[in-house]
C-alpha cells in the first residue's frame, strides 16, 4: 500500500515537475517570441525611418541640429542639406491639394514609385562610381584647368548645359539609348514623382557623358558637383504638375531659363512637340540646334510616349522598349539592319516605312501649312 501511494506520489510529482517544465519552456519561448518581435518591429521602423528620411533627404540635416553647428547651414553642405527635401516636400503638397481639389490619381503615381523603389540603391551606387571613374580617367586630358571663381562657374555652367543636351539628344535619337531614356518619359501625367521614374542604367549612362566632357573641357571638379546640384534640383522642379502650376511659363523668366512648361512640351507626344527642349535650365543650346519650343496653349499636351503600352503598367514602362527592340532585331535581315535597329533613331524600319519624329514632324507641319493654304485656293 505504502509503494502504491509512493508510486502514484512520484507519478504525480512528475507529472507536475514536467508541466511546470513544459510551462517554463512555453513561457519562455512566449518571452523569447515577444522580444523578437520587439526588435523586429524596431528594425522595421528604423528601415522606415531610415527609407523616409532617405527620400526626404532629411539624414544630413538632422545631423547638422543634432551636433549643434548650426553654422555649418551656410556652408555648402548646409546648403545642400536645407534645399535637399525642397522637392519631396513639394511633391507631397502636390498630391495634398490634388486630393483636394479631386484631381489626384493614384494610378499617374504609379510607374514613378516601383521606378524609384528599384533605383533608388542601384542606380544611383552606379552614377557616383561612373563620375568618379571618368574623373579619374579624363582629368589629364583637360584642355585647361579652371578655378572655383564665378567667371568661372558660367563658363562651367553653359559646359555642362551642352554635355546634358548632347546626353538628352542622344537620348532620344539612338534607340539603344531611348530604351533607357523611355522609362523617364512613359507616365501619362505630369508630376513631381516623374522625376524619380527612370531605368537603372540612365543615369550612369548620363553621367559618363556629362562628366567626360566636362571635365575635358576643363570643368573643375568640385565646381562640377556644386553645378550638379543645382541641376538636379531644378532638374527635379521642372517635372511640377498642374495640380500645384497651372500655367508654368513663368513670364519673363521664361525668356532666360526652361521653365516647368518647356519641359511639359519636352515630355509631350504632341507631334508639334517631339524630340524638343532639350535642355535643362538654360536654353541656350536648344537655340543653337533649333529645337527650342515654347508651349502654345491652344494645343493641350498629351504626355507619354507613342509605342502602345500597357496603360499604367510598370514593366512595360520598365522593359517595354528593350523588350521591342529585341523583337525588331531578331526579325530584321542581315547583320547590317539588326545594328542599325540599335543605333538609328527610334521609328526606324528596314521597310523603309519610318516613324521616327523628324518624319512625324514634317508630315504634321506639312499638312498644317496645306491646311492654312487651303481656304486662300478655294477663294481663288
Amino acid at each position: 500500500m505504502v509503494h502504491s501511494c509512493l508510486g502514484i506520489y512520484c507519478a504525480f510529482g512528475y507529472r507536475l515537475r514536467t508541466k511546470s517544465l513544459i510551462l517554463k519552456v512555453f513561457c519562455h519561448g512566449l518571452w523569447s517570441i515577444d522580444h523578437g518581435l520587439k526588435f523586429i518591429n524596431m528594425e522595421f521602423l528604423k528601415a522606415i525611418w531610415d527609407n523616409f528620411t532617405g527620400f526626404f533627404g532629411f539624414g544630413n540635416l538632422i545631423d547638422i541640429l543634432k551636433s549643434g553647428k548650426y553654422d555649418q547651414l551656410l556652408t555648402y553642405q548646409g546648403i545642400t542639406a536645407v534645399l535637399g527635401p525642397l522637392i519631396p516636400f513639394l511633391l507631397i503638397v502636390e498630391i495634398i491639394r490634388g486630393a483636394f481639389y479631386k484631381r489626384f490619381k493614384v494610378i499617374d503615381y504609379k510607374i514613378s514609385f516601383f521606378t524609384y523603389v528599384l533605383n533608388s540603391f542601384v542606380g544611383r551606387l552606379i552614377s557616383f562610381a561612373m563620375v568618379g571613374i571618368c574623373i579619374g580617367l579624363f582629368a589629364k586630358y583637360a584642355i585647361f584647368k579652371t578655378s572655383f571663381t564665378w567667371y568661372w562657374f558660367i563658363y562651367a555652367y553653359v559646359v555642362w548645359e551642352f554635355a546634358h543636351f548632347i546626353y538628352h539628344y542622344l537620348a532620344h535619337k539612338v534607340r539603344l539609348f531611348w530604351c533607357l531614356h523611355s522609362t523617364h518619359h512613359a507616365p501619362a501625367a505630369m508630376n513631381l514623382s516623374v522625376t524619380y521614374a527612370h531605368f537603372f542604367l540612365e543615369g550612369p549612362y548620363a553621367d559618363i557623358i556629362r562628366t567626360t566632357i566636362c571635365i575635358l573641357l576643363g570643368v573643375n571638379p568640385a565646381m562640377l558637383f556644386v553645378i550638379m546640384f543645382i541641376d538636379g534640383t531644378w532638374g527635379a522642379f521642372i517635372h511640377i504638375g498642374e495640380n500645384l502650376v497651372k500655367d508654368a511659363r513663368f513670364g519673363f523668366l521664361g525668356k532666360i531659363v526652361l521653365t516647368p512648361s518647356f519641359h511639359r512640351v519636352h515630355h509631350a507626344k504632341n507631334p508639334v512637340y517631339m524630340d524638343t527642349n532639350f535642355c535643362n535650365l538654360l536654353n541656350i543650346w536648344d537655340r543653337v540646334f533649333g529645337t527650342y519650343q515654347p508651349e502654345d496653349r491652344a494645343i493641350p499636351i498629351e504626355y507619354g510616349i507613342t509605342r502602345p503600352m500597357k496603360p499604367h503598367s510598370f514593366l512595360d514602362a520598365y522593359f517595354g522598349e528593350i523588350v521591342a527592340l529585341g523583337k525588331d532585331v531578331a526579325k530584321a535581315p542581315g547583320i547590317k539592319n539588326k545594328f542599325l535597329y540599335i543605333f538609328m533613331p527610334p521609328g526606324w524600319s528596314h521597310t523603309g516605312d519610318h516613324k521616327m519624329s523628324s518624319i512625324v514632324r514634317k508630315k504634321y507641319f506639312e499638312e498644317e501649312q496645306y491646311n492654312k493654304t487651303q481656304p486662300e485656293i478655294i477663294k481663288t
